[in-house]
């Protein structure tokens, strides 16, 4: 009686706080409802009873008390986590380099950042730009990426623009479906609060209140590069992700994002992040791989 208070009070104040159904049934609760709110619920009755323990009834403050615990250690346990829309998605950066990155973000308007392949540079880009786009604190999120062929010559493919770069920008799409369900996806994109365009065609854009990633910025030439940085408007943040050890520049042509971070390394609002081989957060191999192809190979005999 004393736990569920007069007219079982507690009990409908834990239902209604946390969304769920509480049936009690002598001694004995049932709590049905979202697992991780069922199992808050648990911990709140769990407290209380221990509070009975040592005193002989429950206060309105007792209750209180209980319900801000719950609220303190998920504020603890998620300080790190990036809140997007699918819920089951715990997204957090793993490493002290992506503890950076991710800070970096946060911090200021416009964020380069350099390393190896697999350091969730452009998965973390997105994450952030979504979780943005989920509070409410941009209205846009704009993916670009220049179309450049990886060592091979794919000849004219077939399709619009869209069919065209779809598989230059598969990368930020499979960062996505991790953040969001397909169908919405798909509904932002055709209300344009999602866009995804190749670099060649954001000249003479000035995008506000959006959050705009480009990725393998490597293969962006120095004008390409001067030309989406000048697309950043006013209450929008710009991320420019890639790896300077994996350009596909024809020739000799300079790296944009190369010349960029050391034009601009040390301009006050920017931050450049370089991730390591320490900060690889996918097959255990891919460490291995990077550091292998990273040594140098002595001339082999002609």
């Amino acid at each position: 009686m004393q736990l569920f208070g007069p007219g079982d009070c507690n009990l409908r104040t834990i239902r209604e706080v946390l969304g769920i159904r509480i049936f009690a049934r002598g001694a004995t609760l049932k709590l049905v409802g979202d697992p991780e709110q069922v199992g808050k619920a648990a911990a709140a009755f769990d407290s209380l009873q221990n509070k009975l323990q040592n005193q002989p009834h429950l206060t309105s403050d007792d209750l209180a008390d209980a319900l801000a615990d719950l609220g303190r250690a998920e504020s603890a346990e998620g300080s790190d986590l990036i809140e997007v829309y699918r819920k089951a998605a715990a997204i957090r950066p793993r490493t002290p380099g992506q503890v950076e990155y991710v800070q970096a973000i946060v911090d200021h308007d416009l964020c380069f950042c350099l390393g190896p392949a697999g350091t969730g540079k452009t998965y973390l880009a997105v994450a952030m730009a979504v979780s943005l786009l989920k509070r409410g604190k941009i209205k846009r999120l704009v993916l670009a990426r220049p179309a450049v062929e990886a060592g091979e010559k794919l000849g004219y493919l077939p399709g619009d623009l869209q069919a065209k770069v779809n598989p230059y920008l598969r990368p930020l799409f499979d960062a996505m479906n991790d953040m969001m369900e397909f169908d919405q996806i798909k509904r932002f994109m055709v209300n344009d609060v999602i866009e995804v365009v190749p670099l060649a065609f954001m000249r003479g854009r000035t995008l506000n209140s959006s959050a705009i990633i480009m990725d393998e910025a490597q293969n962006a030439t120095c004008q390409q590069m001067l030309m989406f940085l000048t697309r950043l408007g006013h209450h929008s943040k710009m991320i420019v992700t890639g790896d300077d050890s994996q350009s596909d520049l024809d020739g000799h042509g300079k790296s944009g994002l190369v010349d960029a971070t050391k034009r601009l390394g040390r301009t006050e609002g920017i931050a450049v992040v370089r991730l390591s081989q320490g900060d690889i957060v996918r097959h255990s191999l891919v460490t291995k791989i990077v550091r292998a192809y990273g040594e140098r190979t002595p001339a082999e005999p002609r």
